[in-house]
């Protein structure tokens, strides 16, 4: 065998444990079906301007730990996320802050939109989906205003029908906060994604183009571990049908003006607009006056076979089967991670902690953390 590990992604779990692995010393070859690295965080450049290819990413994290990891690949600005809703023609603060309701019910006090929402909660003891967790906390009109629409867009599934754990992420502040993520590292990285992923590849043999799936007994052999991020149920065949994903589909409109939207994220609502969101990434990259700027529509796509899988639909059903394929893992031949291998809604940070934990775990094993092999000359 030529190397100690086949890392199956480009993307950011894969970059990560392979810089991790090739800074221990170890021989790592890293495999990409795509061209180009960097999976779903990569960035191009449009007129100047990176663009985020596969939907905004803004770096967000609570852990010191990945905060400095990251910082050691990257310079990061200090963007922060404040999209907008436009529901009906009208725009709104997002997330659900207090001018938000000021804007929705004038009250101008933390006091005045408490009691507010009191009435108009739907009282629940035990939620149920998300429907009922989000009409317990904000009530009806916030929820078809800045909620139903939009996720019913997204998840193509009735509210009802979704876990609450997704809406529970979106914060509701009774302060004029606007900050979307709470966390005290955040940023962007200032020459891209792309550029990041490059430098945690540095010094690691890659191949883009290579379908492992499609060849995996030849690639086996190359190495005694192999660390897979694609779909796990594509890993099995299928074995227990299907884990199905939300797709999504994008269009980039370059303007010949500086700024088109005056804003980074506007998120559309209304159930009856088919795009979710539009995102002028100029903004992500704090530029000032530009010759032109490019926007991107985002919209939800109908999952196929061959779509690029972006979110994981964590039903209670969806989990248990992906519990049964993660049951029949050979745990000591592969290593399955990152969102697609976890059947996990990561974010970037996550998906970094998960990485440098898997590593972690690796190096305690006796087999693996024994003398690292020679390099080669």
């Amino acid at each position: 065998m030529t190397y100690d590990y086949l890392i199956v992604g480009a993307g950011l779990f894969g970059a990560t444990f392979a810089q991790q692995a090739r800074e221990a010393g170890r021989r790592v070859l890293v495999i990409d079906k795509r061209p180009v690295i960097g999976g779903n965080i990569r960035t191009e450049k449009v007129e100047g301007i990176d663009v985020h290819l596969h939907g905004p990413h803004i770096f967000h994290t609570k852990s010191p730990r990945v905060w400095e990891f990251v910082n050691r690949f990257a310079t990061f600005n200090h963007f922060v996320n404040r999209p907008k809703v436009c529901y009906r023609g009208q725009l709104f603060s997002f997330p659900i802050n207090l001018f938000t309701l000021y804007q929705m019910w004038g009250t101008k006090t933390p006091a005045e939109a408490e009691a507010r929402l009191q009435r108009e909660r739907v009282p629940c003891e035990t939620p149920r989906n998300l429907e009922d967790w989000i009409l317990s906390q904000v009530g009806r009109e916030i929820y078809e205003t800045f909620i139903q629409g939009y996720t019913t867009k997204q998840w193509k599934m009735d509210p009802k029908e979704l876990p609450s754990s997704i809406i529970r992420r979106l914060p509701i502040r009774l302060t004029f906060d606007d900050n979307y993520f709470a966390d005290p590292y955040q940023g962007i990285p200032v020459d891209g994604y792309t550029a990041l992923t490059e430098r945690l590849l540095e010094g690691i043999e890659v191949r883009t183009g290579v379908d492992y799936l499609a060849d995996r007994a030849e690639l086996d052999k190359l190495a005694p571990r192999i660390v897979y991020t694609g779909r796990i149920d594509e890993f099995f065949d299928l074995r227990f049908g299907e884990l199905p994903y939300r797709t999504l589909s994008f269009r980039q409109d370059v303007y010949e003006q500086s700024d088109h939207q005056g804003n980074a994220i506007i998120n559309y609502t209304e159930a009856d607009i088919p795009h979710t969101r539009r995102v002028e990434h100029k903004h992500f990259a704090m530029m000032g006056e530009t010759k032109c700027t490019v926007v991107t529509t985002e919209t939800p796509g109908t999952w196929h076979k061959n779509a690029t899988p972006y979110y994981p639909i964590n039903t209670a059903e969806n989990d248990q089967r992906y519990k049964q394929y993660r049951e029949v893992v050979d745990h000591e031949r592969f290593l399955i991670g990152g969102r697609l291998g976890e059947y996990r809604y990561y974010d970037m940070d996550q998906t970094i902690a998960s990485a440098l934990a898997a590593w972690k775990r690796e190096v305690e094993k006796p087999a693996i953390a024994a003398k690292p092999s020679r390099p080669r000359v």
